[in-house]
């Protein structure tokens, strides 16, 4: 099972204390994820007051940090909308990506303007595709869009704050795209009180998955994570038992 570490989206410092957002922050605890077993990893550049960007100066200096520590391994970073002004600027900061430099795959969320677009976007510049939905209402625009399928993998993101009613969805996404003739894997991911529900269904319905202080910063049990390996760790340690 693939398994994608997420090591910081937005997370701020007051929510966990030790969130990576500089460079060498982001490179070391990636370094230290992919060594506790995480496959790839996902982070978001960080601006030195901590927010969210997919400028080239940050992308960059974030890439090339990674690739020094982590020599070999996979990075890739998010495309989102909330990251910028809006869809033309992020056509023009994803163009802009230092060509020496370039993660190595991308996320596009079908939930936002213009999401096919950047999606070929992401493919000419040469890197690899995944594609994110969020409800069942992203599907049709994800399944008209050109990329489709050139996708390394589909990501369903439910955003229900149910348990129960989040893997509902993750199951319920996957049957469309599986039915709509998808074969790309697919991986389920949750946030906060349905991170490990929903981890545990994608082990069982054979998909990949993702963990990580992006998505949760507590153990199985509720307890507070020391950070990113722990939580990798512990999804390793699922697979056997749920397997």
């Amino acid at each position: 099972m693939l398994l994608k570490a997420a090591i910081n989206g937005g997370r701020t410092r007051d929510e966990f204390p030790a969130v990576p957002l500089t460079a060498d922050q982001i490179a070391r605890e990636s370094a230290a994820a992919l060594a506790a077993g995480a496959d790839v990893v996902h982070a978001h550049a960080r601006t030195p007051d901590g927010g969210q960007t997919i400028d080239p100066v940050h992308v960059g200096a974030m890439v090339r940090a990674f690739r020094a520590a982590a020599s070999g391994g996979a990075i890739g970073t998010t495309t989102g909308l909330w990251t910028c002004s809006g869809h033309e600027e992020r056509m023009r900061l994803l163009a802009a990506w230092p060509e020496d430099a370039l993660p190595d795959f991308a996320s596009v969320a079908f939930s936002e303007e213009g999401a096919a677009e950047a999606a070929e976007l992401v493919l000419a510049r040469g890197m690899v595709l995944e594609s994110a939905v969020w409800s069942m209402a992203d599907v049709p625009g994800l399944l008209a869009s050109p990329t489709l399928r050139r996708n390394v993998r589909i990501l369903i993101e439910p955003e229900e704050e149910d348990a129960v009613a989040a893997v509902a969805l993750c199951r319920a996404i996957s049957t469309a795209l599986r039915d709509a003739g998808v074969t790309a894997p697919i991986l389920y991911h949750g946030f906060d009180g349905t991170v490990w529900p929903v981890i545990r269904a994608a082990i069982e319905d054979g998909c990949e998955t993702r963990v990580g202080l992006e998505d949760g910063l507590t153990r199985e049990d509720g307890e507070l994570a020391t950070g990113n390996a722990e939580l990798i760790a512990a999804v390793r340690a699922l697979e056997p038992v749920i397997a």
